[in-house]
């Protein structure tokens, strides 16, 4: 069995498409069908469903699609590995998170590039909480930042990060600081932008309005955090969002931030990396950088923060 092979294997999983597959692993199509044939005689096993086109794949095929995916990423973390111990870490961190911890992950990629000058980072924003175990599980990722609820029935590396908080976020109109908290069943009367129903963010929050015993229909949905802020400031609409990224925006000349209480609602936010020993070298030097990030910490350090160590919500940045 030639690992040249299982990357065909993998490939025209991906690609669901011959030509495609042939394309991505650069070799003529007739090359990759026949590579994929010698895999299958010599497993005894058909790994494909062929008709005139790509038919998918059998049950078989999925599963040894699943040990290629880990064999070839064993593979690569053993050459990563050995790069490493003659030259330092090179190569690139793929790391992947949901809209809500995108702050997380820009206050980690510092500390890891600045410890390996000769690694590079790509960031796939935006990503729902099931393409994320999707990715790990394929590992078509090196790393994610997401929800432990998300991943806690997964076989993962979990290394927690912060704990998820939420704040009422509305247009400033009040002449005074306005309330120091607000509950759920108070946020749940304002016209609300929130997040799409499919996002781990706004099941979340669901699951916080149905625990105080009220429903919420918002008149805008979108899948970013920044558009929520954006709403915000057209005027019309408040929004719910992590206090993390208060870090990022601060708060917003003329908007308002207020604590959202009864209940006081908190999310596990973590580091998450596919189950494997050991530990890759890019993915180990990732996990050190979290013990330079202080990420908690530093999410709590809000731009607007008073000497004192007081956040000032209510006072528009």
């Amino acid at each position: 069995m030639l690992l040249r092979q299982l990357e065909y294997l993998v490939a025209l999983a991906r690609a669901r498409h011959f030509a495609k597959a042939a394309q991505t692993c650069y070799v003529s199509q007739p090359t990759l069908s026949e590579g994929i044939r010698k895999l299958e005689d010599e497993l005894g096993i058909p790994l494909v469903r062929r008709g005139r086109r790509f038919d998918g794949l059998t049950p078989e095929g999925e599963r040894v699609v699943l040990w290629a995916q880990r064999i070839l990423a064993d593979r690569d973390a053993m050459q990563g590995e050995i790069q490493a111990l003659r030259a330092g870490l090179s190569g690139r961190l793929r790391i992947g998170t949901v809209p809500t911890a995108s702050t997380a992950v820009a206050l980690l990629t510092q500390p890891f590039c600045a410890a390996n000058p000769l690694a590079t980072v790509q960031v796939f924003a935006d990503l729902q909480a099931e393409e994320i175990v999707n990715r790990l599980r394929a590992y078509e990722l090196d790393a994610a930042v997401t929800y432990h609820s998300s991943v806690a029935a997964h076989d993962f590396k979990f290394v927690p990060l912060y704990q998820e908080r939420y704040v009422l976020l509305t247009q400033w109109s009040a002449p005074d600081s306005g309330p120091a908290s607000i509950s759920w069943a108070e946020a749940a009367q304002y016209p609300l932008c929130l997040l799409h129903p499919l996002m781990q963010g706004r099941q979340v929050l669901d699951a916080v309005f149905e625990a105080a015993g009220v429903s919420v229909a918002p008149r805008v949905e979108t899948d970013s955090i920044a558009s929520l802020f954006a709403q915000v400031r057209a005027g019309q609409w408040a929004s719910i969002v992590p206090h993390a990224w208060l870090h990022v925006f601060g708060v917003p000349t003329g908007m308002h931030a207020v604590p959202l209480v009864s209940p006081v609602r908190t999310e596990r936010m973590g580091l998450v990396l596919p189950a494997r020993e050991p530990v890759s070298v890019i993915g180990q030097a990732l996990i050190d950088a979290v013990g330079r990030a202080e990420i908690a910490a530093t999410l709590e350090r809000l731009p607007h923060q008073t000497p004192d160590g007081n956040t000032p919500f209510g006072i528009p940045g």
